[in-house]
């Protein structure tokens, strides 16, 4: 059954954090990288970035009221018809039931009018993360060499 995805607030702070780190786990074995951004960014980091009015992030709860998956949608202000997709993290425990699918659909529901372009970047090693943005119409459009030695993948959807 799916959950009504809701915006997230700095009260929800420390369950995303806990989240995210759970969820890039994996993506720092794959890389063997564990200086990951999301998992050295602190509480107090967190928080300045939810305050921003630029910032969106919207999460799913489960039925115990667990943050199970989230995403944060930061508006790209030099760019106004561009928006960036960030930090899209699902519970281990939760992968692999279209919680990441749906908040997917979400965000792009309530992306503002204007906005005709939707990009993220996930590490090349990033098999399932992959598989998911290009089964949503996601291309590639670029690679950013990291100093961990790996690639990021960039990737864009034109929206209607």
């Amino acid at each position: 059954m799916p959950y009504e995805p809701m915006t997230l607030t700095t009260a929800d702070a420390g369950q995303l954090l806990t989240l995210q780190r759970a969820a890039y786990v994996t993506e720092a074995q794959a890389h063997r990288d564990l200086e990951l951004p999301p998992l050295t960014e602190t509480l107090d980091e967190l928080i300045t970035e939810l305050v921003q009015p630029a910032v969106t992030a919207l999460g799913i709860r489960d039925d115990t009221g667990r943050l199970i998956a989230a995403v944060r949608l930061p508006r790209m202000n030099h760019e106004p018809h561009a928006a960036e997709l960030g930090r899209l993290v699902v519970a281990p425990d939760q992968q692999g039931r279209g919680l990441g699918t749906q908040l997917l659909h979400h965000a792009e529901m309530h992306l503002q009018p204007r906005v005709t372009e939707l990009r993220l970047f996930t590490g090349e090693h990033s098999e399932a993360n992959l598989r998911l943005y290009g089964g949503h119409s996601y291309r590639k459009t670029g690679r950013t060499p990291t100093p961990a030695g790996y690639a990021l993948i960039h990737l864009t959807k034109h929206l209607n």
